[in-house]
């Protein structure tokens, strides 16, 4: 199985152009089972694909559940087994997915974190002066708010892929997917601070067009990593919330606040680059419990149940 989970790992790369985000995880996954399979059967040699039953999934899960890992973590482990399995049927290496009955575990509902308008308006602020660095970093925070783009789409954006005169940027999603977004033109305004600030701006260190280099860079000149936006974003958040903040809390910010603007729902489905409008649709749950709580801090007569009968009771024994 062990040579299966690497020809499977290749067809995710080269074929199906997987992020190496994916790729990482997916790897990671299927060691870890093949590794508890192995313990499990002790089979003596190579374990052949055949001797998974659904009856080892289902105990895999479980060990990883009493030691602790998330609900997400176990329903995406099911998910690359599923993957991995179901990739041996295609190829004729099983007849039969052993993981595609295993149910998998009950996720309870999430809602991300989102900013207030406020909140959002004031991190934008933070990184200050005239120094590369904080432009840099101003520019990075406005595109991230401006664009809802993730932050590997980001790290990818490079000169040519914005139209200042369109107020639009392009950006690879998920599996090599593009898609053009508006780019505000606060935004553009800081990329434009910002690259006023570098040097040779018109030839990239390799001799290059400046077109086709990052749009955001290193000190070396190199592009930057996911990692560092993530620690961009939780340097200045930590000013603004007291915790850090992560990247993907401004894609949300950004689909929340065109929501309760009126945006319409597959517009913003476009925009985020999500396939399915399910998957966008969680920002009305969000938009919706927002609104309540505003009625409720603002509204002379929203009285919560508790409190209508408590005043009912004071009028009554009056």
């Amino acid at each position: 199985m062990d040579r299966a989970i690497r020809t499977f790992l290749d067809v995710l790369s080269v074929q199906q152009s997987a992020s190496l985000q994916t790729i990482r995880a997916y790897a990671s996954d299927l060691a870890q089972f093949h590794a508890f399979a192995l313990g499990v059967l002790k089979p003596g040699g190579p374990l052949a694909p055949h001797a998974v039953t659904p009856a080892l999934i289902r105990e895999f899960l479980a060990a990883r559940d009493r030691k602790g890992e998330k609900k997400t973590s176990l329903a995406r482990k099911l998910a690359c087994l599923r993957s991995f399995f179901r990739y041996l049927v295609r190829i004729g290496q099983l007849e039969v997915n052993p993981a595609e009955d295993v149910r998998a575990p009950k996720l309870s509902k999430y809602l991300p974190q989102v900013l207030t308008k406020d909140d959002a308006g004031a991190l934008m602020e933070f990184p200050g002066g005239t120094e590369r660095e904080g432009l840099r970093d101003r520019a990075i925070l406005e595109t991230l708010y401006s664009t809802g783009a993730r932050v590997s789409e980001l790290v990818g954006m490079n000169y040519d892929d914005i139209s200042r005169s369109e107020g639009l940027v392009r950006v690879r999603g998920k599996g090599g997917k593009e898609r053009v977004i508006p780019l505000g033109s606060l935004a553009l305004e800081a990329i434009d601070a910002y690259h006023a600030q570098l040097s040779m701006v018109a030839e990239s260190s390799s001799g290059r067009s400046s077109d086709t280099v990052a749009v955001f860079r290193n000190r070396r000149g190199g592009r930057l990593t996911t990692r560092t936006i993530a620690r961009i974003v939780a340097k200045y958040s930590r000013q603004l919330t007291g915790g850090a903040v992560h990247p993907h809390t401004l894609r949300h910010s950004f689909a929340t606040h065109l929501l309760d603007e009126g945006a319409d729902l597959r517009a913003i489905q476009e925009m985020l680059g999500h396939a399915s409008l399910s998957t966008t649709q969680k920002y009305t749950h969000l938009a919706t419990d927002q609104l309540l709580a505003l009625y409720d801090r603002t509204h002379p007569r929203a009285v919560s149940a508790p409190e209508a009968s408590e005043s009912t009771k004071q009028k009554g024994s009056r």
